[in-house]
């Protein structure tokens, strides 16, 4: 049976209608589902992996909690009581974070019969769970879908260890995944979804900058406005100091483990006369030039801004994986341009890297086999070396190095291969003689 399609303007592909029959659904794609038979094997398979691998991290973080977890059980717990009284830590220079995400930090400390460590962590492993669902549900024995994003979520978390469960990342990655799934198929709920994540920790508002052009842009963008500004005024009528993070950020130096801390590390083996503090909540570098370093990493976020801009404006070419790859694209290049790249951040790419392995057509393959090198090469930064690396020892300095030079090279095979997918290339015009 030959396949049928009944086709629509590129910019509204999500009206699209799409019958598959036995052939390749793309040229030169090879479609392969699982058979029913395969499906309860699938299903352990993964329900197992994801089990076990959950229990060691827990084990992990009961035997070694006093070091990952003291920013919950220090920070998140101690801002909670504030939260409770209705304000938010307006004084606190290590306060830094969206008005959106005293709700994540309130909600352990309002759960009975926990301490507040072990309500964290049990929201953390119930949004771990939700991750694996929604990524299940998109793209299982589906056509054009494919269950590697699942995988990709299951096996690449616990790369880092027992981190995900202590900082409250993970709950704001399981929003933005449920949100960028729903997106092409209910932009409103999608849109709102983003809003929400996006006031928790502002990362998510670049999900939606792949949207198609058209209906599908128009819901989505006004959803995320609406839900953001309608969040952002509830809780500053319900708490004080709701938009005092924009200040503490205003300060924010080159941390130890950033991009721009990379070549300070360098400079400090090589006799620069700089040194590593704790300032602004933060492991940073004090010293001369530094102010020249985080200048040049704003510049380089204002460099990606236009960049995507640009793909925005030139692209044509949209597929169902289109969305998805640019959000990647888009969070994959803020994040290696920021004054701050921490452990956690991995977490927010591994979670779009697996959204993208839903669909077969995605740009993002080698992409991400990049990412898991450096979650893996992270996990050794923090906690294993991060002594090393506040010491500008040349072992600290190397593994620094190593994690960033695959995330920028992850970066930039991004960028490439989403603007080849979706760009198309400029007919060179010929003259005769």
């Amino acid at each position: 049976m030959a396949e049928a399609r009944t086709e629509t303007s590129p910019h509204d592909w999500d009206t699209t209608e799409v019958r598959y029959g036995s052939g390749p659904s793309v040229p030169g794609e090879r479609r392969v589902l699982l058979r029913p038979s395969t499906w309860p094997q699938a299903w352990v398979a993964l329900g197992a992996y994801w089990l076990s691998s959950r229990v060691v991290m827990l084990a992990l973080l009961r035997a070694g909690h006093g070091d990952i977890a003291r920013e919950v059980y220090y920070l998140y717990q101690h801002w909670s009581h504030g939260f409770e009284r209705g304000t938010y830590p307006v004084r606190d220079v290590t306060w830094q974070y969206p008005p959106g995400a005293a709700l994540v930090m309130l909600t352990p400390a309002l759960l009975p019969g926990l301490s507040y460590l072990q309500g964290f962590v049990l929201l953390s492993l119930l949004g771990d769970a939700l991750v694996l669902a929604a990524l299940l549900r998109a793209g299982w024995n589906r056509p054009g879908r494919s269950i590697a994003g699942a995988w990709m979520w299951v096996l690449g978390l616990p790369l880092l260890m027992h981190l995900p469960y202590s900082r409250y990342d993970l709950l704001v990655t399981a929003v933005a995944v449920c949100a960028l799934l729903a997106v092409p198929v209910r932009p409103r709920l999608g849109g709102a979804l983003v809003g929400l994540a996006a006031m928790i920790k502002l990362w998510p508002a670049l999900t939606v900058l792949g949207t198609p052009r058209g209906r599908t842009t128009r819901q989505a963008w006004t959803a995320v406005g609406v839900s953001a500004a309608a969040l952002l005024a509830v809780l500053t009528v319900f708490f004080r100091g709701a938009t005092g993070f924009v200040a503490a950020q205003h300060h924010r130096g080159v941390e130890v483990e950033s991009l721009g801390g990379t070549f300070l590390h360098v400079a400090a083996l090589l006799g620069w006369p700089g040194r590593v503090r704790a300032h602004y909540g933060s492991m940073e570098f004090i010293g001369p030039y530094v102010t020249w370093v985080a200048t040049a990493s704003l510049a380089l976020t204002g460099a990606a801004l236009v960049w995507l801009l640009v793909w925005r404006l030139r692209a044509a070419r949209w597929t169902p994986a289109t969305p998805y790859d640019a959000a990647m694209t888009a969070v994959l290049l803020f994040t290696v341009t920021s004054r701050v790249i921490s452990p956690q951040y991995l977490i927010w790419l591994i979670g779009l890297a697996a959204v993208c392995l839903t669909m077969r057509q995605t740009t993002q393959r080698p992409v991400t086999v990049l990412l898991l090198l450096a979650t893996a090469v992270t996990t050794v930064d923090y906690p294993l070396f991060f002594e090393e690396v506040v010491s500008n020892s040349w072992q600290g300095t190397s593994v620094v190095a190593i994690r960033n030079a695959l995330l920028v090279g992850a970066a930039a095979m991004s960028c490439a291969r989403l603007w080849r997918a979706s760009v198309p290339r400029r007919k060179k015009l010929t003259t005769l003689s």
